[in-house]
């Protein structure tokens, strides 16, 4: 079951510009591996008129990902995962980072199946219910990747230790944490991944309408 978002927000202005508003001159795949990189030359309309000059952009290929919040409503609870980040490690930072559950859709899948299958593989939760939250780009500069995220019903009791696919490398600790415990943790710079403090600020402005719902 999905429920539909609460609303629909339009674009600024009437003179919206789009993909239709870009030539590409060239584009070459120059390195492909865990990630792939794609090389474009291209133009695009200008606000103030007329079309830029050709512009020379790398842009990197990452698929594109649903995440998921799981909610214990009845216990409020939240249950985050815990997993080491290379990202964050090439940039000296601590590279553990406490986060939701994503995974990369995959050809011929839904990004709600997705968020299912990965909330049992990464931290052992089952979710009837998905509420979509957002869809949004995590770094539009540099990356394709889109996000779909959700908030995902669940019953937290038991959730705990250490799950992961063995051969994906996965090394992912379970907590079950209060809601305001969570939320405070993202108000006080403890949460560092954009999609978990994304979740928890949508989770702050619905909490009390979704708990009070009914079923």
């Amino acid at each position: 079951m999905c429920l539909a978002q609460f609303h629909h927000v339009n674009s600024i202005g009437h003179d919206k510009m789009d993909k239709d508003d870009v030539e590409v001159v060239e584009k070459k795949t120059v390195f492909k591996g865990y990630v792939a990189v794609d090389r474009y030359r291209l133009r695009h309309r200008l606000h103030r008129g007329g079309m830029s000059d050709v512009l020379d952009r790398e842009v990197v290929e990452r698929g594109h990902v649903a995440a998921v919040l799981p909610v214990d409503f009845p216990r409020d609870k939240v249950v985050l995962i815990e997993q080491f980040r290379p990202g964050a490690f090439a940039a000296h930072e601590n590279p553990w980072l406490v986060e939701c559950v994503a995974g990369i859709i995959e050809p011929n899948e839904t990004a709600e199946q997705v968020a299912r299958r990965e909330a049992w593989e990464e931290a052992g939760c089952r979710m009837d219910v998905l509420i979509p939250m957002q869809r949004f780009f995590t770094t539009p500069g540099a990356l394709t990747e889109n996000v779909q995220l959700f908030c995902g019903l669940t019953d937290s009791y038991g959730i705990n230790g250490v799950h992961g696919v063995e051969h994906e490398g996965e090394d992912i600790k379970v907590h079950v944490v209060p809601v305001d415990k969570a939320l405070n943790m993202a108000d006080h710079g403890a949460i560092k991944n954009a999609i978990t403090l994304i979740a928890l600020q949508w989770l702050a402005i619905h909490y009390h309408a979704l708990k009070n719902r009914g079923p």
